[in-house]
């Protein structure tokens, strides 16, 4: 699935709510332990992870692709 994004980046955190996974940061520290997140075949470093548009994500089986919102 392609995410598009604003900026030089999104952190983890941000981007699990926007993609509708969790509703806040909290629940989002949370999810980040308890599930597989993989950022450009990485484990991913805490809910402050930095992700770039071209980076490629993986949580558990699912996979986004970001982009630069135009």
């Amino acid at each position: 699935m392609e995410i598009e994004i604003t900026g030089e980046f999104i952190k983890l955190s941000q981007f699990l709510k926007k993609i509708d996974v969790c509703p806040t940061g909290g629940m989002a520290k949370y999810f980040v332990q308890v599930h597989r997140i993989l950022i450009n075949g990485n484990l991913a470093n805490g809910r402050n992870a930095k992700i770039y548009p071209g980076d490629t994500v993986w949580i558990d089986d699912n996979v986004y692709l970001i982009k630069e919102q135009k």
